[in-house]
């Protein structure tokens, strides 16, 4: 048990790092950063705590799908945000000026994602919240991934543009690198994320 509270904790920094590179690159970020960056503008909040607020949001959104969170769902929601303050208070990623840093930055943080989901995943503590509003809105609709897929990115990522989100070239490369990212990072360790069963977190309260 140990071990899975170290990956989950290690992926969740990972993945938080790996966001802020998207972000400091400036070339634009995912929609759901877009988002987050759009909301601060309007919210007296850090850009974590945007994102821990819409965590939360999803989380219950996604109950209402079906989908029970896991401790890593909670984890995931509260830590992501943590990190990703800590980093940028701290000043741990510089602002590139040169568009050939700021790509660097930008698909270096794209592969940082990847690992990081490959190890919170693995924990097998729960998906993260919009990961399981995702699967809640497919398993609802009958509809297929991609297209349940599409249609929340597409739709957070023109919310997040009109309310001043960094929406770019960066928003594009990431929607067609990431996925493919995360795959990467778990054919490297011959493991598939479909065969992961993730305790629930009345599972484990139960234990």
């Amino acid at each position: 048990m140990i071990k899975r509270f170290i990956f989950l904790f290690w992926g969740l920094f990972l993945f938080a790092l790996g966001i802020v590179m998207t972000i400091k690159s400036n070339l634009g970020t995912s929609p759901w950063d877009a988002l987050h960056l759009g909301l601060i503008h309007y919210l007296p909040l850090t850009l974590g705590q945007v994102s821990q607020l819409t965590g939360i949001l999803v989380i219950v959104a996604s109950c209402f799908l079906g989908m029970k969170p896991g401790w890593g769902t909670i984890a995931n929601m509260y830590f992501i945000g943590f990190f990703m303050d800590v980093i940028m208070d701290n000043k741990w990623i510089p602002d590139p000026t040169y568009w050939v840093f700021q790509s660097g930055l930008l698909l270096a943080g794209i592969l940082i994602i990847g690992w990081g989901s490959f190890f919170y995943l693995s924990a097998a503590l729960g998906a993260g919240p919009r990961d399981s509003f995702m699967v809640g809105a497919v398993t609802k609709t009958g509809y297929p991934v991609w297209k349940v897929r599409t249609v929340i990115e597409s739709s957070i990522a023109i919310l997040g543009y009109f309310l001043g989100g960094p929406i770019g070239i960066g928003t594009i490369i990431i929607a067609l690198t990431l996925g493919p990212s995360v795959q990467w990072a778990f054919s490297l360790v011959g493991k598939k994320a479909q065969e992961i069963e993730h305790d629930s977190l009345t599972i484990r309260l139960e234990q």
